[in-house]
Parts: C-alpha cells; structure tokens; sequence
C-alpha cells in the first residue's frame, strides 16, 4: 500500500520543518511540500504531529531461544515498535549462548518470521570459540560482543590473550560490556562478609562500582587503539568514563573525530542511567537493579553532559526483562536487567521538554548516530530512497504506563506510575504501517538490516 503522510513537522537532520512524505514500496519515494493525495493508496493527516526517523536500538536482550519464559522476539519486538523503536540488535546471551556462526543463524530465522521490527544479532565472544568469530561477515551482522565483566553461560571473555587476538583481528566492529571481574568478585566478597544476606539495595552500586567500570573502560580503549579496532562501548554508567572518549562529528555517514580521522572508539548511553540513579533503589530495589549498575545522582548528569558534547555517541535500551518473581527474590539472588523498550523515546521526550536536550539530538542519538554507528544501509535517516522506517509523535498527549498496556512478556515497568507526556501514535517498518494507535498489525514483520562494510 502506498501511503501519503500530510502536516508533518519533520524532525531530522538537525531541522525541524512541515513535509509531507511519499511512501511507496517499502521505501521513502518523495519529502516536499504539498505532495498530491491522488498518487496514494492511504493518506495520514500527521496534523502537527512529529514525525521521525524510527529509533535503532543497539543494544537489547529478547532472551530467545532458551528463556522465552520471560520474553521472545516476538512479544518484545511488539513492545518495541509501540515505543517507536523500528530496529533492534539483540545480544548473544541467550541458551544456548550464541557462540557459532549456526546458533547465530537460527535467531536470524526465528527474528524472520516473528519480529515486527528489523533486527540484527551480535555474534557472541568466549575465551575459546576464535574461529567461529573469524567467520562473522560484516556484512550481514551488526558486529561482535565482548562481555569483559559479567555474563550468562560461557561468555566472559577474560583470557588476555583471547582478548588481544580477537582485537587484532576482528572481522567488525566489536561492542564490549566493561566492568573489571576482579573488582566486582572483590567488592562482593567484602559486602557479604558485612551484611550477611541481609543487604540494602543500594549496595549494588557500591559493588559495581566506579573502579570496576573505569579500569575495564580503559582497558579496551588501550586495546582499541593498540590494534587499530573499531570499538563501541556499551552503557556507560559513570562520569569517571566519559573522558575516555573524544568529542565526535557526524559527517557522511560516518563519525568523526575533529581533525577528520575516523572516531575508533564510539559509546553508548542507556535511557535508565539517564533517568534513574541511587536515590531510586530506596522505592524501587531490585527493579532497577542492572549491570552496570545505577549509580549516584552525579552521574547521570555527567552521562546527560558526555550526550550533549558528543562524547558519547548514542542512547539505547539494554532491554533486558526478567519476571517479577525473580526480580522479587533477596538481593544476591535477583537477577539484573529491567524492561525498557517500549519507553525509551519517552523518556527522551521528557528530558526534552524540560530542556536538558533538543528534540533533534534525541533523533540524532536514536537513530542517526546509531546508523551511521554501526554502518546501518539506507535506514536511521528520513531520505529519499531510504527506507521507511518511521514513527509519528503527538509531545501534547500523554502516556500513563500501567500493567495492562505493557507489551513486554514479563508484564511490569520500573516506570509503571509515570505519567509521560507524549505517545508513539504511528510506527512504520519498512513501510509497513505496524502500529497505530494502540493497533497492532500481525502480518507486518521487519527486515534484516543490512550493512555497508
């Protein structure tokens, strides 16, 4: 079907301006104004709404195959296009942990027939599995993952020697969990010798602490730069890190460092170390109980301030949902990891609204940036040819998140209460009209994405 979208204010690019927008066959055909509603199947009044570019969600855990119990594909792609998010890249930590090239291959085909988004899945790195890492082709998946703190199964990779042949020589980007092992294990063996079982939430971010998170920061920064390797860290939880990184430009789809060379080293923040910090286990405990951790209020103001200078350079999720029996258990033996998906535009939108970033760098860091990333072809942009992958906003109403119209299998939020003051009304993936106003359509499934590597 070919669809017409009048009166948009079209955010992107780093303006805001009325269009209207063609799509015909997947793909955006004509921008312009006054585009004539005869050659459309279907017309959209926007009617002053927003219209952006869908967000691309670097870094989420669906938890298919093997803990489908507490999410899959489908119920949290559902999740993900009700927020605006139109394409995800999903995490190998899932049973069996995915640590070969046909284990990989069999989340493409379950994403294929059952995910309303376009998707991507990380390649997953141990301490013994080289080989199959080597045969990863850049092409067709969005990078490597590296957990050099802690993981699920076989997936911490803490060999140095692993760690410098896969920095060597690795076929695409690597994207890394950074928190030192050692410290971690440490600090935990202290606080259990002072609080016994008996511990307060806030611990957690006295247990994953700034140490831990800098000093294993540091070290893949070295090894980044000692290899000549692509790398992008994942959610940064400290202002003790952001000084790793150098201030970087878009540019031609790529990012830049000022004097022009390729950025080697790109970051990630996390909506929920944005949102939330300390002060917030006192009401909300092990829901917002996550690796890294959330930590003291200074913090998410420094991540906030690394956004704004382009330090870091993208926000996503870490989506990563568990049920709330296991989230309910004592702290030692509560899993980490919250549900986030279906609300991280609006917790940007908020920010927004009270003026701690412009509406168009929530764009550039959602979708944009994240493109140009990872390499993404023809998607995080609103271009002709490109394809359309696309949400409309209405900032003046609202989003009151309660159970009943989470999306996300585990069923709870940790923003559950929160009255956000915008809605996702439409989402489109790859031209198709997936999502309108609380409507889901069950045929429309995504695509996967592709990369120019």
């Amino acid at each position: 079907m070919t669809t017409l979208i009048v009166n948009a204010l079209v955010v992107n690019e780093n303006t805001i301006q009325e269009s209207d927008v063609l799509i015909r066959n997947g793909h955006i055909e004509r921008i312009g104004k006054d585009l004539q509603h005869s050659e459309a199947d279907r017309v959209i009044d926007a009617g002053g709404k927003y219209l952006m570019p869908g967000i691309i969600d670097d870094q989420v855990h669906f938890r298919e195959p093997g803990l489908t119990y507490k999410a899959d594909i489908h119920t949290e792609s559902k999740a993900a296009v009700a927020g605006g998010v139109t394409s995800f890249m999903e995490m190998p930590n899932t049973v069996p942990n995915t640590l070969t090239q046909q284990l990989l291959e069999d989340k493409y085909q379950i994403a294929s027939e059952t995910s309303f988004a376009n998707y991507s899945f990380f390649m997953g790195a141990s301490n013994d599995n080289y080989d199959e890492v080597m045969r990863t082709n850049p092409a067709e998946v969005c990078g490597i993952k590296i957990f050099m703190g802690s993981s699920t199964g076989n997936m911490l990779v803490d060999a140095p020697q692993v760690l410098e042949k896969l920095f060597a020589n690795a076929p695409c980007i690597i994207a890394t969990h950074c928190e030192d092992e050692p410290t971690v294990r440490q600090r935990m063996e202290f606080f259990k010798g002072k609080y016994g079982e008996n511990v307060p939430y806030n611990i957690h971010a006295l247990i994953r602490n700034e140490e831990a998170c800098l000093k294993s920061s540091s070290f893949a920064t070295s090894l980044a730069h000692k290899h000549n390797t692509r790398l992008h860290i994942l959610h940064i939880s400290t202002g003790d890190e952001v000084f790793l990184f150098e201030p970087g430009i878009r540019k031609d789809g790529k990012i830049l460092l000022s004097d022009g060379n390729p950025k080697l080293v790109t970051a990630e923040a996390c909506v929920h170390h944005l949102w939330f910090d300390a002060e917030d286990y006192h009401s909300l405990g092990n829901k917002i109980k996550c690796n890294p951790a959330i930590k003291a209020p200074h913090h998410k103001e420094a991540i906030l301030q690394a956004v704004l200078d382009n330090r870091i350079d993208v926000i996503a999720t870490d989506h990563a949902p568990h049920t709330i029996a296991e989230k309910a258990q004592p702290y030692w033996q509560a899993p980490s990891g919250l549900p986030l998906v279906q609300h991280t535009l609006n917790v940007m939108l908020e920010l927004s609204k009270t003026g701690k970033i412009s509406l168009e760098r929530v764009v550039e860091k959602m979708s944009h940036a994240v493109a140009d990333c990872f390499q993404i072809k023809d998607r995080g942009y609103l271009r002709e040819g490109y394809w359309a992958d696309l949400i409309l906003v209405d900032t003046n109403a609202a989003t009151k998140v309660e159970t009943s119209n989470i999306y996300s299998k585990c069923g709870w939020s940790p923003f559950e209460g929160t009255n956000f003051q915008s809605a996702v009304t439409h989402t489109f993936v790859s031209g198709n009209l997936v999502f309108e106003n609380g409507m889901f359509d069950e045929a429309g499934k995504g695509k996967r994405l592709q990369f120019d590597r």
